[in-house]
């Protein structure tokens, strides 16, 4: 299946979410490039950064399960390459 380079960006508004963040990232381990993780506590709110080379279903199934998480957002934006 052809893998498609992908960024989905991450802002975790609840504490009680992480714990349901890492086991997902944990699963799609092997398609995830890299990840930068922002903590801004003036906002008490942490934004990550994954960068994802992965078929285009892992990426929509790893986005949608992420938006399912009660306390976080999460969007994607894939290349055009």
């Amino acid at each position: 299946m052809e893998s498609r380079v992908a960024v989905i960006s991450i802002i975790v508004e609840d504490g009680d979410a992480v714990a349901r963040l890492n086991e997902l990232l944990h699963q799609y381990g092997q398609y995830i490039i890299g990840r930068m993780g922002i903590p801004y506590r003036e906002r008490k709110i942490n934004i990550i950064c994954l960068a994802l080379d992965a078929p285009n279903d892992r990426i929509n199934a790893l986005t949608g399960a992420l938006g399912r998480i009660k306390g976080l957002t999460a969007k994607a934006t894939y290349s055009a390459v």
